[in-house]
Order: structure tokens, then sequence, then C-alpha cells
């Protein structure tokens, strides 16, 4: 990431929060809220089909983000960060009326000069998107389809999806990274029979963990850092001073020595994270981004880019009054206590789990290659971030047909890894690359300097948020399946995004 960002340009630093003064582990680790079905409605898609309907708030609140700090300014579903956690069916629909209930002036720094933010336009506007979603193009969330204070939308999930963790958010333009900042997410996880039948840890033995860092001021509150320029204060990268996980700094977490299974989500506007255990106790990976590898994967550490996630099963068995840690590289995140009293564990960590049939690239009708580009000024500080080279308003240029294959070859001659997430689809790494950028740049031709790489392990499976990793290209193939019409692809550092680097795609119906 770049050299610098996420400093609080023209802050005070004593108005700082020094996480090194927390006391750890004083805070029991939340647990997200379940949604509650307020009724059913009739299903868009199936006349005479009653699906549940749910109405969410988007509400400011007060609460502390560790026990020894006043409570924090938070925008929120729901009232809770993160907000309320829905439980969907594969195959079973549900209807969610997203209500802004905000209040009129946003809270934190507005740059007027980011295409979507411009200075006539209301300050508050938000609008949600789930993220590994397969939903119609009218419930994706599109960014200009956004909404202000006292306006609501209802979004209809079909839920033909595998079991997978996915995540909802809010998407609008020019603003999106300061809504989420402000606390807009939470967690949606769809289940189906397959995955019922492994037996996994489940209901109090399975815990999410939404990590996410944020900048503290010494009286709580959030502070987002600003360039320094009090009419453009965007910057292109944001690392905050403290981490939180389900919104608590440190928290701590009692288990019992057994199985538990972890929903891990990288919910942080630019953090990459190296997540490892204390004592190098082992996780066992078994899902990511889009559901179920094909079997678990023993890792000492887990890496997670902004938007993607993590399923991965513990075992504390043998661990039986001790304390754990886990640990982004160096800086400490939640402690586990385990208990000393043997339990019974009927749950189960097969050797086998489901399926990942893999794409053949043959299969493919179209290959596109794209890149990733950071337009700088004179000083060398980066001021535009853009997809192929193409601001968003330009007309639509990826245009894949419903129910085709296709391959992206997605080239980054940045500095910078870059998460990119592409709305609808799932997909499957083929490879990475090294590759010349000087010289694609000069002659629009690909000289490779290193080898193929394989996905790493834990990208084995299905996949909807994919790490472009700087001076390679990455390749990745996937089959249009869903609906016609017009979604967006992206980077997830919300700060790229916001500042361009997002493109609307459309999917066309066969001539």
């Amino acid at each position: 990431m770049a050299a610098g960002a996420g400093t609080l340009a023209g802050a005070s630093a004593a108005a700082q929060l020094d996480p090194n003064k927390l006391a750890k582990f004083v805070d029991p680790l939340p647990i997200p809220p379940p949604v509650r079905s307020r009724s059913t409605r009739v299903a868009p898609d199936r006349p005479g089909k009653q699906v549940p309907y749910y109405r969410i708030e988007m509400t400011e609140i007060q609460s502390p983000l560790h026990r020894d700090l006043p409570p924090a300014r938070l925008w929120t579903y729901g009232g809770s960060f993160p907000g309320p956690t829905f439980t969907a069916r594969s195959g079973e629909g549900l209807l969610v009326e997203w209500a802004n209930q905000l209040p009129n002036r946003h809270f934190l720094p507005i740059d007027h000069h980011l295409h979507g933010a411009e200075a006539n336009r209301p300050e508050v506007r938000a609008v949600v998107h789930v993220h590994g979603a397969k939903v119609p193009p009218q419930s994706d969330g599109y960014p200009e389809e956004w909404i202000t204070p006292g306006k609501s939308l209802t979004y209809y999930y079909p839920n033909q999806q595998e079991a997978a963790l996915l995540w909802y958010h809010d998407h609008a333009m020019g603003i999106n990274r300061l809504n989420i900042y402000a606390g807009m997410a939470g967690l949606y996880i769809v289940r189906d029979s397959f995955e019922d039948g492994l037996n996994l840890p489940s209901g109090g033995y399975e815990i999410p963990l939404v990590i996410c860092d944020r900048f503290l001021k010494t009286d709580g509150q959030l502070d987002y850092p600003v360039s320094g320029m009090p009419d453009a204060p965007w910057v292109p990268e944001v690392f905050g001073n403290v981490m939180l996980v389900n919104g608590k700094a440190f928290p701590y977490l009692d288990v019992q020595p057994r199985k538990y299974r972890f929903r891990i989500l990288n919910a942080s506007n630019g953090r990459f994270y190296n997540l490892t255990l204390s004592n190098r106790e082992r996780f066992q990976q078994i899902g990511t981004d889009q559901g179920l590898l094909p079997a678990p994967l023993a890792l000492e550490m887990i890496t997670l880019a902004p938007g993607e996630r993590a399923d991965v099963v513990l075992d504390f068995s043998s661990h039986a009054g001790e304390q754990m840690i886990l640990a982004n590289e160096t800086f400490q995140l939640m402690q586990f206590r385990v208990g000393r009293a043997r339990v019974q564990d009927t749950s189960a960590l097969p050797t086998a789990l489901r399926p990942v049939p893999r794409m053949e690239e043959a299969s493919a009708v179209e290959t596109r290659i794209l890149s990733i580009d950071e337009l700088k000024n004179a000083v060398g500080d980066t001021i535009t971030m853009l997809l192929n080279n193409t601001p968003w308003h330009m007309p639509v240029t990826e245009k894949p047909v419903l129910n085709s294959t296709e391959i992206w070859a997605i080239l980054n001659p940045t500095e910078d890894s870059h998460p990119i997430h592409i709305h609808l689809v799932r997909f499957q790494i083929l490879d990475r690359r090294r590759y010349d950028p000087f010289t694609y740049t000069t002659t629009g031709k690909i000289r490779f300097t290193g080898p193929v790489e394989p996905p790493e392990p834990g990208e084995s499976g299905w996949k909807d948020t994919v790490r472009v990793h700087a001076g390679m290209i990455t390749r990745i193939i996937m089959k249009f399946e869903g609906y016609p019409g017009r979604y967006v692809w992206h980077c997830h550092v919300l700060e790229h995004e916001d500042n361009e680097m997002m493109r609307p795609y459309e999917i066309v119906k066969p001539a």
C-alpha cells in the first residue's frame, strides 16, 4: 500500500488514541444479533409464494468500542455495529426494506471532488449491497440508486446459491468509504442441506468474527484521515490505529475445549490481515468467499484482503485451561479463554467437504484483458484510480452474454495489491504471473517475467473477491449466470472504489 497513507494530516497527534494504553481483553466478544422477520410478503418471482419480510433501519447510535472509552458516534443497520445477521436458506427468497433513518448531515469528511459526491448532492445517501449475493440487478445496490433520510427501498434476495458467508454494506457512490467506516456493515449467511449434512460446529459453537480497523480519538470517537487540503480531503488508503472485532477493541471469548467454527470477514476500508494464533495452532480452513472448499486446509496463517472471507474450524480440545491470542502479525486482536471442564463434542470436521469442479479454460468464449490504473499529479500524488483506464461515467465496455463463460486477465502495474470484487458472479482463480508493466504500457504487448503461479491453497474454492497483486496478471474464470442487467466490478479498497476504481458492466441476453 502507499507509503504514509492513512495518516491524520492536519490533526493533533495528541487527539489520537494510543491503543497500547487500552486494557486488553476486558470486553466480552459481542455477537451480532439475528435479524427478526416482521411478516411475510409475496415473492416477486413466484406469484402466490409467501417469503419472509424484514425492515432494517439505518440509524445513528452511541456505543463504546472499549470498556474504558466513552460511547462512539456510529451509523448502523438495525442499531448495532456490526448490523444484525441474516440467516437464509438456499432456494428460499426473502424481502428486505432498507429504511434510511440517518441524520441529514454527515459527520465524516466528504470530498466533493469525487464523482458522485458533488456539493449539489445530499450529504447523506445510502444504498445496500449484499456482497456475494446472486440477485436481480434492481436489488444489487447499484451505486447511483441511493436514498436519502426518510426514504426506503425494498430488495428481493432469491438466495439461489450454495451455502456461503456473504455480507451487506453501504454502496453509495462517492461516500461508500465513509458510510462503511461509520459502521454500516453486517453479515448475511446462506445455508443449505448439503452443508447441514456435514455436521460442522453449529449453534453457539459457530461464531462470526467481523474484523476492521478505525482511527479513534482519546474521547473514543471515530476520526477519518484527511489529506490536509480542506477542499479535497480524500486519501488513497486508511489504516486505523485500533483494530476491532465485532465492534470491540481487544475482546475476549470464553470457549469450551472442543471444536468451534469461525466465520471471518475483513470489513476494513483498506487493511489486509495476516491472521495467526499465538501458540502456532493451525487454522483448519474449510471455506472461502463463496462457500466450502473441497477439503480442510491446515494453515498457520490466513490472509484476507478487504471484502474477503474465511471459514475456519479451531479445535480447542487439547488446550483446556489455556489462553490463545488471535493476532494480525504483531498486533493482538482478541483472546480465546479455553475452559477446563471436558465437554462432549458431537460435531465433525470431515476430511472431504464440498466438491468444487474446476472450470475448463476451453469453456470460455472470450478473454478480456483489463487493467488497474492510478493517475498521479506532477508531484507524484495519486489523484484518480481507474479500471481499464476508464472513468465510471463512460459507456459500458464489458458486456458478457447471459450464461456465457469468460476469462478476465487483470493487469496490475501499480505498487499495491488490489482486491477486485465482481458483483453477481462467483469465479475461480486460474493463475497469476509476473509481467513487465512498462512494455505493456508503451507497446500494448504482454511480456512475462516470471513463471505461472497457481492460486494459493485457500483460494482453491469459489471466490467473489480476488487479490490482484502488484506487477502481476491475475486470471479468473466465471460464468455469468443469473440475470441480465447492469452490475459493477471494483476494487474493494474503499478509498479506491470511491475515486473511480469502479466500472459498470452489463450482462446481455443472447442475440
